[in-house]
């Protein structure tokens, strides 16, 4: 059970500054500042794994590893692993959106020329430190490392499309390629490296201010990754490296085809007998980055939807059991408790819901869906459960402004009653509604404070392109804003002080 309290979702791209994405130097500090200057005590974003198709944080092409782009560069020409004429001659990046394309080519050009200082005046501390974080995730730093080199030599093509003994992750092919490109693989081991640094040298500034992170698993990995590629023998693949079924949903109200999602399925037998070996490092990684663990398309773990890979849609699928409570058993054997959030949306059998709660994990609630139907509506404050996460909206979601927008008038009138509003400051009225429910754990994405329309949002689901870019700016976050977030969380006992008299007086009982 998590302590009554509130905080922001915002990813760590979304930040200003000015290399063309928000990076882990001044501004995120600066973003920790705001937190407790407004009594917040979460800071949650999305998975921070290096990125590969459509930028997605959600279709990473490693599990485990970091994504180089967030790496301050300012810190490096500090440190001297950067020189100040190598942060010249900048592109006039846009400061409201992340132009991916422009931005990966530049700054890759920039930690190259990082590494060369690194490896020519590193001190023997550093490279002890170096050294010791290569120890340290051995498990899969060189898989990922060697990962990386290969797909650049190989010019891009999915790892399947390999020659083959590499492609296969053979032994022989392995050494033979881990001399041939040493040095590429020493640079992702240094981006790595400069990553770790950075965001290990955050969170601790945030744990000191009394901010926890909450960061993001998804159930599922992209089939083009450093992951299936070194672990193919727990993925349902044929004899040619393919997927025999991908992941997905089946139709329902959304969508008459379902949506093919197109991730190799686990073979949750194989991983059984392995102790869950992989998913026991997946969550060990995770809470050396973050302090809570939230765990997206938890259903997957009760059963999943298998689609034939050779299918267009995902019509024709089935659903297959998941490995239920057993994996988690295994997961705090090993590490302990835990500290979980199941995201548990969508349409769900009572299965789904009773292995969350023999878990005892919260689940989340979404203002937004509240008031498209009756009183029994289970995102209505009035029915939400103090083990549970509110949100007014998700990075799926539209923001409020945008969803009010375009609600049907009969939802736009419930949300009016519901919240005593006229509907032109609707997203306060929906933070304000979600710091009131009785639920533990209440999260506002940033856009909501700043009151911004659908211009704000940062994913549509099932666009292939053009997500993932939303920035804001300092300019933006108002000294009204900030006050009346604030007032809002100490109204509603969210705030530190009054966690603290909680704590006080449960201790006297």
């Amino acid at each position: 059970m998590f302590e009554r309290c509130s905080g922001i979702l915002l990813h760590p791209t979304s930040l200003p500054g000015p290399y063309g994405i928000g990076e882990l130097g001044e501004m995120a500090y600066k973003f920790v500042d705001f937190l407790v200057a407004t009594d917040q005590t979460l800071w949650q974003f999305m998975p921070l794994n290096q990125t590969g198709y459509g930028d997605s944080p959600y279709y990473s092409l490693s599990a485990f590893a970091g994504n180089p782009l967030l790496i301050n560069l300012d810190k490096l020409a500090e440190e001297g692993f950067l020189k100040a004429e190598d942060l010249h001659n900048m592109p006039n990046f846009p400061a409201e959106r992340v132009d991916f394309g422009p931005v990966i080519e530049r700054k890759k050009k920039i930690l190259g020329k990082s590494y060369r200082h690194f490896k020519a005046m590193a001190s023997t501390v550093l490279k002890k430190e170096l050294a010791q974080f290569e120890n340290d995730n051995k498990n899969w730093l060189p898989d990922f490392a060697l990962f990386m080199a290969l797909k650049e030599h190989f010019g891009g093509g999915v790892w399947n499309t390999w020659d083959s003994d590499i492609a296969r992750h053979e032994l022989s092919a392995i050494t033979k390629w881990q001399k041939t490109l040493a040095d590429e693989i020493g640079y992702y081991i240094y981006c790595q490296f400069q990553f770790n640094r950075q965001w290990v040298a955050l969170r601790k500034y945030a744990n000191e201010k009394g901010i926890q992170l909450i960061a993001d698993i998804p159930i599922f990995v992209a089939y083009d990754s450093s992951d299936v590629w070194a672990n193919s023998n727990v993925f349902y693949l044929d004899e040619e490296l393919n997927p025999t079924h991908v992941a997905g949903v089946p139709p329902d109200y959304f969508s008459e085809t379902g949506q093919r999602w197109g991730n190799p399925l686990y073979n949750w037998g194989k991983l059984k007998a392995t102790g869950y070996e992989w998913w026991i490092e997946r969550f060990r990684q995770a809470l050396k980055m973050a302090d809570i663990v939230r765990i997206d398309h938890f259903r997957g773990f009760y059963n999943y939807w298998a689609v034939p890979a050779s299918e267009e849609t995902a019509i024709k699928g089935e659903w297959r059991m998941g490995p239920g409570a057993d994996v988690f058993d295994k997961i705090r054997e090993t590490l302990g408790d835990c500290p979980i959030v199941a995201e548990d949306l969508g349409e769900m059998v009572p299965e789904v819901y009773e292995l969350r709660d023999q878990l005892g994990l919260p689940g989340m609630k979404i203002i937004q869906f509240a008031f498209s139907d009756d009183a029994l509506n289970p995102f209505l404050p009035h029915n939400h459960t103090k083990n549970s996460v509110v949100y007014t909206g998700s990075h799926d979601n539209d923001t409020s402004i945008g969803w009010y927008e375009k609600a049907p008038p009969d939802e736009q009138h419930r949300a009016r009653m519901y919240t005593n509003s006229d509907g032109r400051d609707i997203n306060w009225a929906l933070i304000k509604l979600s710091f009131s429910s009785v639920a533990d754990m209440a999260i506002i994405p940033l856009q909501e404070v700043l009151g911004l329309d659908s211009s704000g949002r940062m994913n549509f689901p099932g666009r292939p392109a053009g997500n993932w870019q939303w920035r804001f700016s300092y300019d933006q976050l108002l000294p009204g804003m900030a006050e009346y977030l604030k007032t809002l969380t100490n109204l509603y006992g969210r705030d530190p002080e009054t966690m603290r008299k909680r704590k006080k007086l449960a201790e006297r009982k």
